[in-house]
């Protein structure tokens, strides 16, 4: 029995999936929160794990799946070999391995377009650090003082570093930022 999926991507923790798809029910939902810029994201993986022959994958625009054209087609290439059809909303696109070359070279192109967009965007991100730094204004990214404070507090009652991480939902080498950090304090 074929199912519907659909996967969502959004680029922070911060932004909101809601506008992805929202007027569409679906019979499950495969979500990220970070980067397109490869493909190692744990919600494509498990909807590449989960995904049967006759399934058809739902996602608001090409740019959701991946940022990298490479990326991109083998993505589709993946799908298509399992019989699962892969449709991109916004494009109205749809690849189930038949042959299509309009859809192929649409594919192709928007998925260059989309990586150049995510280059130009970096691009300016460097130079906008550039500039703050000549002003002084730029110092990078901020240790979380509050995080800290929590990370050293469990530390110091005797929980294990992966445990520290996993309780507060870092990473450990955040965990191992934090206990250096207050050691070089001392």
């Amino acid at each position: 029995m074929s199912q519907k999926l659909a996967y969502i991507r959004v680029s922070t923790v911060e932004q909101n999936l809601e506008r992805q798809l929202h007027s569409m029910s679906f019979d499950k939902v495969f979500e990220d929160k970070c980067s397109g810029k490869d493909s190692n994201r744990k919600g494509l993986k498990e909807l590449i794990d989960y995904a049967r022959e006759g399934d058809e994958i739902f996602v608001h625009d090409i740019s959701r799946m991946a940022r990298n054209t490479a990326d991109l087609l083998k993505i589709v290439e993946l799908f298509n070999s399992k019989g699962v059809t892969l449709r991109f909303v916004k494009e109205s696109l749809a690849f189930s391995g038949e042959s299509n070359p309009m859809n192929d070279l649409m594919l192709t192109l928007l998925g260059a377009i989309y990586q150049f967009e995510r280059s130009m965007i970096l691009e300016r991100q460097r130079e906008g650090i550039e500039i703050a730094k000549k002003k002084g204004k730029f110092k990078g990214k901020q240790p979380n003082k509050e995080l800290y404070l929590k990370i050293q507090k469990l530390f110091d009652k005797g929980m294990t570093k992966r445990s520290i991480a996993i309780e507060l939902g870092c990473s450990r080498p955040t965990v191992y930022r934090a206990l250096c950090s207050a050691t070089s304090q001392l």
